[in-house]
């Protein structure tokens, strides 16, 4: 593979793809700042190993496209941190959503990705020299890997997966990333199902070994440090006994127009339901829109997570802050979980099912593995695309029917604990990626 190269029409696309950005940022915030916060990265990357990279000391430099990758990466980097304090890290990630997790994450120096162009992928691996270069889930960058691999950085891909209809399976994409993965020289793949799919990628067969999904880890260690003493959840968790807790998270509009009119049924029928609606980019149009809709559907005028204090018996709470919505599941009764009426992608099933809490997603759920092994289970149910009934329904049964409530939320639980135990046998993989290349 140190001879192949991106195809004539790849480089073609990304340059003209680098062409429309400042066209498109006009018209959306994340794709503004993400073209604003990239200038400049390989400057930045090259100031830093001036300063600080020792290339007596391997370095591991992990990419997660966005925030679900970096929580699959996070654990370990974690583990490598502990286990291999010699070594350096770096991160990048693509999405503007993954800035915050960045800062968070124990390595040497966290940035976006360069535009994969070859100017700026080699300016980037000039600078950081890696070891070994190492993607989360399934974002391999062809102009990146390859150049990666003329240079004998070795090359490794974790917690891989593959939707069974991904467009990654049709051309043109698969001709353009076939030689990546053909490049990957240890992949964990989270199935064989998916090793199966990484293969018609290009993937080596015996690059391949299953190794799981490492957010089961994430999500689990993260439910066990929970606090519901620190604020906002201690000023949440003060409610009236009998309290039915619905927390909706990572709503887009499209799931809004089905959840807060089913909670408005719910609520003429259970005046002790609460909804804590937390949507997946509370900027000041989405939350102004939250509240024209919950006013079309005839409830109470929700109140700000901020402003709970003043109004604390509200039936409609709208979060107005982010980073706290995996551990707000932790004081539902039921939940639902957005991106499954909008086709950006459903959002992690697993946050809820941890702490044995049962949830409905819209009906574009088949991309995500985890609804899948859920609904299979019982520990969800899928709406279809008039949702409003059959989610109001649904939550009528799990309000009257604890038993029912328990039984579903208790399969979601047991589906975290069994998938439990990826994030150390990913890091072994890690290890053993660095150390053939000799770190």
């Amino acid at each position: 593979m140190r001879g192949a190269r991106p195809s004539f029409i790849y480089r073609l696309s990304i340059r003209l793809a680098q062409q429309a950005l400042p066209f498109a940022a006009r018209f959306d915030k994340k794709v503004a700042r993400g073209l604003e916060a990239r200038r400049g990265v390989t400057a930045r990357l090259a100031a830093w190993a001036r300063a600080h990279r020792e290339p007596s000391r391997p370095l591991l430099w992990v990419h997660a496209s966005s925030v679900g990758e970096g929580l699959q990466a996070k654990p370990v980097l974690e583990a490598v941190r502990a286990e291999v304090p010699q070594w350096q890290l770096a991160y990048t990630f693509f999405s503007p959503s993954a800035e915050r997790l960045a800062r968070t994450l124990p390595v040497d120096i966290a940035d976006y990705l360069p535009l994969d162009r070859p100017a700026e992928v080699s300016a980037a691996l000039d600078a950081l020299k890696p070891a070994a270069l190492v993607f989360s889930k399934l974002d391999v960058w062809p102009e990146l890997t390859l150049a990666a691999a003329q240079r004998g950085v070795r090359l490794g891909l974790i917690s891989a997966t593959v939707a069974p209809h991904s467009s990654r399976l049709r051309w043109p994409a698969r001709g353009w990333a076939e030689p990546a993965y053909r490049a990957l020289e240890r992949i964990g793949a989270i199935s064989a199902e998916d090793g199966r799919r990484l293969e018609q990628l290009g993937a080596r067969p015996g690059a391949i070994e299953v190794t799981g999904d490492t957010r089961y880890d994430s999500v689990a260690e993260r439910a066990e440090r929970f606090d519901q003493t620190r604020d906002p959840f201690a000023k949440l968790a003060i409610v009236p006994a009998g309290t039915f807790t619905i927390v909706a998270g990572s709503t887009w509009p499209a799931d809004e127009a089905v959840v807060l009119p089913a909670f408005a049924d719910l609520l003429a029928q259970v005046p002790a339901a609460r909804l804590i609606l937390a949507p997946h980019e509370p900027n000041p149009d989405h939350l102004a829109g939250i509240m024209q809709r919950a006013r079309a559907a005839g409830l109470p005028r929700p109140v700000r997570l901020s402003q709970v204090d003043h109004q604390p018996s509200t039936p409609v709470i709208v979060v107005d802050r982010v980073g706290i919505l995996a551990d707000l599941y932790g004081l539902a009764a039921v939940a639902f979980v957005g991106g499954g009426h909008h086709r950006a992608g459903l959002h992690s099933v697993l946050e809820p099912a941890v702490f044995g809490v049962p949830l409905a997603v819209g009906p574009h759920w088949h991309m995500s593995r985890d609804a899948g092994l859920l609904i299979e289970r019982g520990g969800a149910v899928a709406l279809g695309t008039d949702g409003r009934h059959a989610l109001h329904s649904q939550w009528l049964v799990w309000h009257h029917d604890p038993a029912a409530r328990a039984k579903a939320g208790a399969a979601g639980k047991r589906l975290v604990r069994e998938g439990r135990g990826a994030a150390e046998r990913t890091t072994r993989l890690v290890q053993r990626l660095v150390k053939d290349g000799g770190g």
